[in-house]
């Protein structure tokens, strides 16, 4: 109910009227979701279409792009934006005005910009809160590019920021191409995605901070994640190793060319880690890798390969460059594989129907069904027997690979995707004019 009021006001509704329906339905029996219907919801929605709605109250208007919010020393500062749901309660930098400027010289675009409309608040993401949030976040000037870049993303329809603060409780990963990795001194080694490199670290932590800002997903309210993932820290990918072995950055998986400064953002919804891949051969490292597949992917994700949302399914597996040079020294490209996940990451055909009918309850799992109407792809229903293999993805290019991480450790990284509630969206980075120059003058 709070939720949905909160969204209520961002879609010009302010003073809509609700009808509870208590409990959780899918938590309750048939007799007890019956009887709270006829009696707590069906009353209030008579009610609701009888009455005029209640008188909303008036919201204070925001301020403007260069107002004044608040003034005072730092701990002030950061008690004031706490206080004000605006930070993710770790210290900000105060965005002064100056600094916001400083952020907007990395930049050909105008201030007032708009880059696109947010969801739920639909509020207007502008050049100029980009430079604000980035301030606030504890980025560089020098990372404005990149920061519009994933604003760029975030507002693409195809990625679905309004499903931010969906139950499941995904995060978005940010992966970096590009020159620009090396130039803005990215961690692409040890650690990678571990806090403590100032490029990586802030730049993930702006994304949280815009979405709760910009977009509105405050949490209790209009973000009713369940348990909650913190932002992640940016991942770069290592073009050294990249093109050592003739493998396309995931940039070019994205309708990219290698050199080209690009980030990409997808939700996940957690991960797994495949220590001491131990192998000499991709026949032996292999098998491993499809395993760590399978427990990350054949869960309830499986809905976005065959379900409603159906081939939106888009598995990450990171790669240390060890591993990668490895599989790739027997003469595999990057798609074998993709290929072979395809092939062996499987699971019986009444597994995935008992995951979709039973246990996610969703309208789509009869495979014979869906694959006779030419719903589904073929592989999905080769014969009646119930204990048939099948895929987890809708065609081998849904797994998106990526290499990066410590290049003297046997180690790889399993990412559950959240299918089309973060679909994989890329763009790229445009540099200012001046770029060269405004990098020599920060030294």
């Amino acid at each position: 109910m709070r939720q949905a009021a909160a969204t209520t006001i961002g879609l010009g509704m302010r003073n809509l009227p609700f009808a509870m329906v208590p409990g959780h339905p899918t938590a309750l029996t048939t007799e007890e979701l019956k009887r709270n219907i006829l009696e707590v919801t069906l009353p209030g929605v008579i009610e609701n279409l009888t009455q005029d709605p209640a008188v909303s109250a008036q919201v204070k208007p925001e301020p403007r792009a260069r107002d004044i919010i608040f003034s005072g020393g730092f701990k002030a500062v950061n008690h004031y934006f706490y206080e004000h749901e605006l930070s993710d309660s770790l210290p900000i930098v105060p965005p002064v005005i100056a600094d916001v400027e400083a952020f907007l010289r990395f930049t050909d675009r105008a201030p007032d910009a708009v880059l696109g409309i947010v969801k739920p608040d639909n509020r207007a993401a502008t050049v100029w809160s980009v430079a604000v949030n980035g301030v606030m976040a504890g980025c560089l000037p020098e990372h404005m590019p990149i920061l519009v870049a994933v604003v760029e993303a975030m507002v693409d329809p195809k990625y679905g920021v309004e499903h931010s603060g969906n139950t499941p409780s995904g995060e978005t990963l940010i992966l970096l191409n590009g020159p620009i990795i090396k130039e803005l001194g990215f961690n692409y080694s040890g650690g990678v995605l571990r806090d403590g490199f100032l490029p990586n670290t802030t730049i993930g932590r702006f994304w949280r901070l815009y979405l709760r800002n910009v977009a509105g997903f405050l949490p209790q309210k209009t973000d009713k994640a369940t348990y909650g993932n913190t932002w992640r820290v940016v991942g770069a990918e290592n073009e050294d190793a990249l093109a050592g072995i003739g493998w396309e950055p995931i940039c070019a998986e994205m309708g990219y060319a290698r050199g080209d400064n690009t980030v990409m953002i997808a939700r996940y919804t957690g991960g797994d880690v495949a220590a001491s891949v131990t192998g000499s051969t991709p026949e032996e490292i292999m098998p491993f890798l499809a395993d760590v597949v399978l427990r990350q992917a054949a869960s309830w994700q499986l809905m976005f390969t065959v379900g409603p949302a159906q081939g939106t399914l888009r598995p990450l597996l990171l790669l240390t460059p060890i591993l990668a040079e490895t599989i790739a020294r027997a003469g595999w490209s990057k798609m074998d594989v993709k290929r072979y996940l395809y092939d062996h990451a499987r699971i019986p055909a009444w597994k995935l129907e008992r995951q979709l009918r039973d246990w996610t309850r969703k309208s789509v799992w009869n495979l014979k069904q869906e694959a006779e109407l030419g719903n589904i792809p073929k592989a999905f229903y080769e014969s009646d027997d119930p204990e048939r293999m099948v895929p987890v993805v809708s065609r081998p290019e849904d797994f998106m690979i990526a290499v990066t991480g410590d290049l003297l450790r046997n180690d790889a990284y399993v990412f559950a995707h959240n299918g089309l509630l973060g679909y994989p969206v890329a763009k790229t980075i445009q540099l200012p004019a001046n770029w060269a120059q405004l990098l020599a003058e920060r030294g």
